[in-house]
């Protein structure tokens, strides 16, 4: 008996539709991965091109980010401006989600100092695509701000000039742009060292030693305080290379806030402000007088018994000062401005004005610094003007022009420029003559005798030798004098017997206390805030104090008149 079997067509075509189901199925699997592929890479390219535009749509904003910066250096290596990593924070207007015046809210209360609540509403519906909301932030108020939750807030990593110690040597240093520029100060001078990736590795190291420069500070800051004075100056030189190892300017600023400075706190007064610097320039006319042969004798004296009456000017010396005939140490003892026009008569003008160009004092101070004030140079030389000048009155010259004289008056008789670099031992810059080493040898014996036995007498250090000269002038202003200010300045070099350093201070119109019988002279201001400086950093700077050793000034010493009277330093 034959069976018939049916096919199982069904089941095959069964088979078959599932196959053809699951090469759908991975078909469209393929294509799906495939769009999510690039719906990722679509997003990925809109934030990169996003980043792109972003940055492209303020090419100030791009400048705005500091380049890596070198650091700055005193002359031991201690760090006086650093470039370290911090934060930026912005925002894309245009993009804002969230609503503007409760994200301004927010940004008022975490950044107050930009300004308030209407501020940043402003910034944030002014339509900008890019504003920066504040550069150099700290981590801690990055953080605050990103937790607003706002996408248009963006963040990015910046690079912050650091000051670490805040406003010390500020004039010096100077300060950058919001661009990353010196603006002033070394920064700017040295501007395109700092930038350069080859160099920047390495620090630029100045003269400056920040152990001096903060004793200096310290002790000027006090006498500014106590005399009430308006402004004060200070520098510490070396005689030898011309280095700066101090520069004080006070009122001063916070580099790292230099917004928050006024014009007064950027202005060096030891550089840009000019003073007539009274009796410091009597010392200067005797080196003249007696580098030119004018006066070749401390026997020789000039009538200092009554005012000198010079056409219709009248030249008086202090009250209570000798009524007689003084020679030149005496003169500068005395600090006598009839005597001293005496003298300045007989140098001339030409012989007084080659002198003083030959310190400079016709042209800006020669430094790196940009921050320079030109001398005020009389514009015709009479006969008065020649007496005048003789003892810093009628000329006006800034405090750096008075050290760097000082330096070679008391070195042997070079003058150099003076450098905020670290000179290289044995790589002093090449100076000019302008006095003899005999003439400097005088020089070294009648400013120590000032402070001996004259009116630097408070500005002596012990052990130090140290030798100067006291000035102070009325405060010249415009069409004339203001007689109820002065500027008083103690110019003072140690130790006389081998010269190291010269150390000037300068106060702008000071007050009398009842301390100083309501003096307000240099005698009584400026000479202590030297002597106690020189008596802080003379270890420092390597001058070993030795109470058994002086210079000699046994020749001169019996030319002097003694006066048992005289006990304490007057006006000038």
């Amino acid at each position: 008996m034959t069976a018939l079997v049916a096919r199982p067509v069904a089941q095959h075509r069964s088979a078959n539709q599932r196959h053809a189901l699951v090469a759908t199925a991975h078909t469209r699997l393929m294509m799906l991965m495939f769009l999510f592929g690039a719906a990722v890479l679509v997003v990925i390219g809109r934030l990169g091109m996003l980043a792109v535009q972003a940055s492209l749509a303020d090419p100030q904003a791009r400048a705005a980010i500091i380049a890596a910066r070198g650091d700055i250096v005193d002359r031991n290596g201690a760090p006086l401006a650093r470039t370290i990593d911090a934060w930026t924070i912005a925002v894309h207007p245009k993009k804002l989600i969230g609503d503007p015046t409760e994200v301004a809210s927010k940004l008022a209360a975490l950044m107050p100092e930009a300004g308030d609540q209407a501020h940043y509403y402003a910034l944030l519906t002014s339509g900008k695509s890019f504003i920066y909301l504040q550069r150099r932030a700290s981590p801690a108020l990055v953080e605050q701000v990103n937790a607003i939750g706002e996408p248009a807030i963006v963040f990015d990593r910046d690079t912050q000039r650091l000051y670490p110690q805040s406003t010390m040597a500020a004039h010096a240093l100077g300060f950058l742009s919001t661009a990353g520029h010196g603006m002033s100060g070394m920064e700017r001078v040295l501007d395109e060292r700092l930038t350069n990736p080859a160099l920047n590795g390495t620090p630029v190291a100045l003269s400056l030693d920040n152990r001096v420069q903060a004793a200096m500070e310290s002790e000027l800051g006090r006498a500014m305080t106590t005399f009430s004075a308006r402004g004060a100056g200070g520098i510490v030189l070396d005689v030898a290379t011309g280095e700066v190892i101090a520069m004080v300017s006070l009122p001063t600023f916070n580099p790292n806030r230099v917004g928050m400075a006024g014009s007064e706190e950027l202005r060096n007064i030891t550089t840009q402000s000019v003073f007539e610097l009274g009796s410091t320039f009597k010392p200067i006319t005797m080196a003249t007088a007696m580098d030119t042969g004018v006066v070749t004798s401390f026997a020789r004296r000039f009538d200092a018994t009554h005012p000198l009456q010079v056409g219709r000017f009248t030249i008086h010396d202090e009250r209570g000062d000798p009524k007689r005939w003084l020679n030149m140490a005496e003169t500068l003892i005395y600090s006598s401005n009839i005597a001293t026009a005496r003298v300045a008569d007989e140098v001339g003008p030409a012989r007084m004005q080659t002198m003083f160009k030959k310190l400079g004092f016709d042209t800006k101070p020669d430094i790196e610094l940009r921050e320079k004030g030109r001398p005020l140079w009389p514009k015709y030389w009479a006969r008065t003007t020649t007496m005048t000048t003789a003892y810093g009155h009628g000329i006006a010259v800034t405090p750096l022009h008075l050290a760097s004289a000082y330096a070679a008056l008391v070195n042997g008789g070079i003058w150099r420029p003076a450098t905020l670099l670290k000179v290289a031992p044995g790589h002093a810059p090449v100076g000019r003559r302008v006095i003899s080493e005999q003439t400097s040898a005088r020089m070294r014996q009648m400013l120590r005798l000032i402070v001996q036995r004259g009116t630097g007498r408070k500005g002596d250090a012990p052990g130090y030798r140290v030798g100067g000269k006291t000035g102070t002038a009325e405060a010249a202003v415009s069409g004339g004098y203001d007689h109820s200010r002065n500027v008083a300045t103690f110019a003072a070099a140690f130790p006389m017997d081998a010269p190291r350093y010269v150390v000037l201070a300068m106060l702008d119109s000071p007050l009398g206390t009842k301390e100083t019988g309501g003096w307000k002279t240099a005698a009584w201001n400026t000479a202590p805030v030297v002597g106690r400086t020189i008596s802080r950093v003379g270890a420092m700077l390597g001058v070993v104090p030795d109470a058994h050793r002086d210079i000699d000034v046994s020749d001169i010493v019996p030319t002097l008149w003694q006066d048992p009277t005289r006990t304490q330093p007057t006006g000038q």
